[in-house]
């Protein structure tokens, strides 16, 4: 099952919170991890939020990141086409949206993931609307 995580969604696989146990069965499910071009960047802004706001430490941030970036070594990673962003455009148009949430189901859609997984409601129901399973983590 190709499983595509959204940035919101996956960075749960790395910090504790609600959601977390979702994520992980969901990345225990899936015989692919994907994830649009865009996830790595807003994942590490994360990370860097948290250490900046003194919630993890300089070693926890080295260690996340370098979980995170083993991890992506096995992911399928979206690169921006001009299929995706024609997506991107197309959700835009048809829901409120935030760009980079656009680029992630834009992503899922080319790819043609089996689920699209993400903590937004808003962007959940986009996804849905463009056709994709969704599950909430």
């Amino acid at each position: 099952m190709r499983v595509f995580f959204d940035s919101s969604a996956f960075v749960k696989r790395y910090i504790s919170e609600t959601g977390t146990d979702t994520v992980l069965a969901w990345c225990d499910q899936a015989t692919e991890i994907v994830l649009s071009g865009i996830a790595l960047p807003e994942i590490i802004s994360a990370f860097c939020r948290l250490q900046r706001e003194a919630k993890i430490t300089d070693m926890q941030y080295r260690q996340l990141k370098s979980l995170l970036l083993a991890d992506i070594e096995d992911a399928a990673i979206c690169d921006f086409t001009p299929a995706v962003l024609a997506q991107a455009i197309s959700s835009l148009e048809k829901n409120v949206l935030r760009g980079m949430d656009a680029i992630h189901i834009g992503s899922a859609v080319v790819l043609k993931v089996d689920v699209f997984i993400s903590a937004d409601k808003r962007q959940l129901d986009a996804a849905a609307r463009m056709g994709l399973r969704v599950e909430s983590a």
